[in-house]
């Protein structure tokens, strides 16, 4: 079978397992945001699977899937600790979804899991592009783009352990969190996170058929601005944090975390 087949197909394979014993325990503990750790550890599966099968330059392979396997334990270990803190207690997202999804909701949270088991295997086509590539000499411009991939992950670190930081002191409860890239954005982890597929794309462009990852920054980008991203997270915060969010949106970009509105 052609590897750029076989290798998403395996991927798919192991994530898609993984997602349905996972949304196992969701429905046991009624609280589907775990599915949000599993799909950031998804990719470390991923890299696995691709280390393991790919027969690229063994080089830009080790690149590829050492940054790719970093962001995806930051980001999961991240997850763990903040959902893992109230197992008990579903995040307002999702305890929208179950209830506008009621009464089926136990199986629409089955595919929404099998779902972000697929968008994990539709993200990683970069990375498929990436490590099919045989040649042995590394572009600058990949160098560019694994450079930007790893500014992204810290930019991204620092802006969830800002966050973390200040839900952390009793005395902020039912504030706004205004430290660090806070300050200037509203998303700061989302800009950071649209920047990691844009960096991705980078990498990726000097290998064949790497113009067809321009699809997930744009994808990325479409479900930040549109759909499960900056549009639920800011209903989530009105709701829970009323006239302070709305003073907080007056004077925060909402996304690019460079500057302040006056």
């Amino acid at each position: 079978m052609n590897p750029f087949l076989q290798i998403p197909l395996v991927s798919f394979a192991s994530v898609s397992v993984l997602m349905i014993l996972i949304w196992i325990w969701a429905y046991r503990i009624k609280n589907a945001g775990i599915v949000d750790i599993f799909w950031a550890f998804n990719f470390l599966i991923i890299s696995i699977v691709i280390w393991l099968m790919a027969d690229g330059f063994e080089m830009r392979k080790m690149i590829l899937c050492g940054l790719a396997s970093l962001w995806s334990i930051r980001l999961g270990i991240y997850l763990l600790i903040r959902v893992g803190s109230h197992l008990d207690v579903e995040e307002g997202r999702y305890k929208q979804l179950r209830s506008e999804w009621a009464p089926n909701a136990n199986f629409k949270f089955f595919v929404f899991f099998q779902m972000q088991a697929l968008s994990n295997v539709f993200l990683a086509i970069p990375f498929f592009i990436i490590a099919l590539n045989p040649s042995t000499e590394i572009s600058i411009i990949e160098y560019i783009g694994a450079g930007m991939w790893l500014f992204a992950i810290i930019g991204e670190g620092l802006s969830d352990f800002q966050l973390k930081q200040f839900k952390k002191n009793p005395a902020n409860k039912g504030k706004v969190c205004e430290a660090g890239f806070w300050n200037f954005s509203r998303h700061p982890n989302y800009f950071f996170q649209l920047m990691i597929w844009v960096s991705v794309l980078m990498f990726a462009l000097p290998s064949a058929y790497g113009w067809i990852s321009v699809v997930c920054p744009l994808v990325i980008g479409l479900l930040i601005f549109k759909v499960t991203g900056i549009p639920m997270t800011e209903e989530q915060s009105i709701r829970s944090k009323g006239e302070l969010y709305k003073e907080y949106q007056r004077t925060t970009s909402v996304f690019v975390p460079w500057f302040k509105k006056k």
